[in-house]
């Protein structure tokens, strides 16, 4: 009797936990259904794992999690359920699985294995009533060819050395769009989040980074451009500047989705000696109900003109690459399609015009290659674009590889890529690095070139140059309106106490808050004092050389008090600090700039230093209280409010 008892229990028991199960599942399964919809291939692929782990036996869960997998760019995971479910089905009911094997072989590089997968769904479903297979099967024909064209590819290497960028340039998540203006780079990225907007999602930004003249030519750590650039609550990427550098575009983006954007491009000009406010390009640029982005300015046989990508009417299919002329009042004719050898029926991106040897460099998953977005070239003659050219091995990959760029100096390349080595947080290839590799310096056509005003665009790209002082530096306790102090030596009394900052602030803190505090205090000095003694640095040595020039320099200063002490004393106090920096321009390089003070010399350079009345900042939320240093000395946000900045910089003719 016992034992029916227990019997009839376990029974229970066990429909109990399977009528659990199930219920899970049932649940489970619509919110996958509801992330998919949103296009939230990373959170369906969670929940569909969840359902695996509770029932891995039914085909259609391991298809919903392969396919999830497969969006998500979780090669390995989907490769392996797109396996169990060829070896149990044979694509009898699931007709297009051979083809995603076959596609994520040729991700990982096994390309005789993919091919034979191409081969095989190709001949099965070439002849396919069904619109999508038959689709599919044109695509497997063509990376059935791929796949052969891929191993000569490796065979066959160009003769270049490609560098991953480091953790100054490159995160855990994706860096791309970069290109370098004369030791600095510009590039885009979805940095961590910070404090301030922990509690939003995340959005791309444009940044930058400049190589240290005194540390090797070595890449500084990166820092996100300002508001102007960087629009709060949407996504900003994508840098291109005209030829002498004095307009800017970039592409600005909403979410449609989880994973899909409605990009247009904004543009911006360098007027005054300050960057304007970006405004979005009219049509026919922008298209209503299209997606238009990845700007590119350039010149064909000395016209400007501008190369962008867009999946509006009249294209070949998916994204194409378009380009307009622009006239020399500044508005845009009809944009041209870059024609059906370039455009495919899938994305063609990424466009990036060189003048030098009138050949554009763009992206694209159809034409043949390693795999997935590989980089080709076409050259434009005679008003049409030829053939494509893959690029070749290892400047491709069987990853993504996108954005190419040239440098300023035309003997350097840049890319974008998440192939194997690139950081991750969560999974390999998830996420964009940028590359870099050496290339044959190209030549202009014969045309004197103005370096002058280059020099002078890589001093503008630095202004507003904003400079931090340690509380009441220099010279505290004083109302001086002046000092021997220059900034460098301002700078390097401020550096030695940094130890102090670290052991002050996170004082009475513990665990995560205090590590937070560290890491507040750590990113301030690098982001802020530092990065902005290296401009400074930067700012001077082109300064001497546009001086050399004959150049007449006018240097627009600004220092800025706090609202919250004595107006007076404040006011005295950022005079001393516009002052330590007069000083450092004066003795910089044992006063070579001291002759072009006010030089009226015809013929030779000068410098002119004018300042801004002194400007209030904000009402301060950080404490006036003297004896709470934690907070009115050494808190970061405090330290950010003691600075000056060169705020403008013009030419006198």
């Amino acid at each position: 009797m016992k034992r029916l008892k227990y019997i009839c229990f376990s029974v229970l028991f066990y429909v109990f936990l399977l009528n659990g199960h199930a219920q899970s599942i049932k649940r489970l399964l619509k919110q996958g259904l509801d992330a998919t919809a949103d296009k939230d291939y990373s959170s369906a692929a969670q929940i569909y794992n969840q359902v695996i782990l509770l029932d891995s036996s039914r085909i259609e869960y391991q298809l919903l999690f392969a396919n999830a997998s497969r969006l998500n760019y979780d090669e390995a995971i989907a490769l392996h359920w797109y396996q169990k479910i060829y070896k149990k089905d044979n694509a009898r009911t699931y007709k297009e699985i051979p083809f995603y094997i076959a596609t994520h072989l040729k991700t990982m590089g096994r390309y005789k294995e993919a091919k034979k997968f191409f081969d095989k769904y190709y001949k099965k479903q070439r002849n396919s009533k069904d619109a999508n297979q038959k689709k599919l099967a044109v695509k497997a024909k063509q990376e059935f060819e791929s796949c052969d064209y891929a191993q000569v590819l490796i065979k066959t290497p160009v003769n270049v050395k490609v560098v991953h960028l480091d953790s100054m340039i490159n995160s855990k998540v994706s860096e791309y769009a970069p290109f370098e203006y004369d030791s600095t780079l510009y590039f885009s990225s979805l940095r961590d989040k910070t404090e301030k907007d922990k509690n939003e999602i995340g959005y791309n930004k444009l940044y930058t980074a400049h190589k240290s003249p005194l540390k090797n030519n070595t890449w500084q750590k990166a820092k996100e451009l300002d508001s102007l650039f960087n629009k709060h609550g949407i996504h900003n990427a994508n840098t291109s500047f005209n030829n002498d550098y004095t307009k800017i575009l970039v592409s600005r983006c909403g979410a449609i989705n989880a994973t899909q954007y409605a990009c247009e491009i904004y543009g911006s000009d360098f007027l005054n000696g300050h960057w304007t406010e970006l405004k979005k390009l009219p049509f026919p640029i922008n298209l209503e109900g299209s997606n238009t982005t990845q700007p590119c300015l350039s010149e064909i046989d000395g016209k400007p003109v501008l190369f962008f990508s867009s999946n509006r009417s009249a294209g070949e299919g998916g994204m194409d690459i378009w380009y307009t002329y622009i006239n020399a009042d500044g508005t845009y004719q009809t944009p041209v399609n870059a024609g059906n050898k370039v455009n495919t029926n899938e994305d063609d991106i990424t466009p990036w015009f060189v003048k030098e040897n009138h050949t554009l460099y763009f992206s694209s998953t159809w034409h043949k290659g390693l795999g997935n977005f590989d980089i080709f070239q076409s050259l434009y003659k005679d008003n049409v674009f030829a053939d494509p050219q893959n690029l070749g091995y290892p400047i491709n990959s069987s990853n993504n590889d996108i954005y190419y760029s040239v440098n300023s100096k035309k003997d350097r390349a840049y890319i974008s890529s998440n192939r194997i080595g690139s950081y991750f947080e969560d999974k390999p290839n998830c996420c964009n690095d940028i590359y870099t590799f050496t290339i044959t310096p190209l030549t202009e056509p014969p045309k004197p070139v103005d370096t002058t005003a280059l020099i002078i665009n890589q001093m503008k790209v630095l202004v507003p140059l904003t400079l931090y002082f340690h509380n009441d530096e220099p010279d505290p306790k004083t109302k001086s309106i002046t000092t021997k102090k220059n900034y460098r030596k301002t700078y390097e009394d401020y550096v030695v106490l940094k130890p102090r900052y670290f052991t002050e602030y996170p004082k009475g803190l513990e665990g995560d808050q205090k590590d937070f505090a560290v890491n507040r205090v750590e990113t301030f000095f690098e982001d802020s004092v530092d990065a902005g003694m290296q401009d400074l640095d930067k700012f001077a040595i082109l300064l001497d050389r546009v001086l050399l020039r004959g150049e007449k320099v006018k240097i627009t200063l600004k220092g800025y008090c706090s609202p919250l002490a004595s107006t007076d004393y404040n006011v005295n106090l950022a005079k001393r600090r516009i002052v330590s920096l007069l000083n450092y321009f004066l003795e910089y390089d044992n006063g070579k700039f001291v002759k072009y003070l006010n030089n009226t010399n015809e013929g030779e350079g000068s410098i002119v230093f004018t300042d801004e009345d002194i400007g209030e900042l904000p009402v301060s939320k950080v404490s006036d209280d003297v004896k709470d240093v934690r907070n009115s000395v050494y808190s970061p946000y405090a330290a950010a409010e003691r600075k000056i900045q060169i705020i403008a910089i013009s030419y006198l003719k």
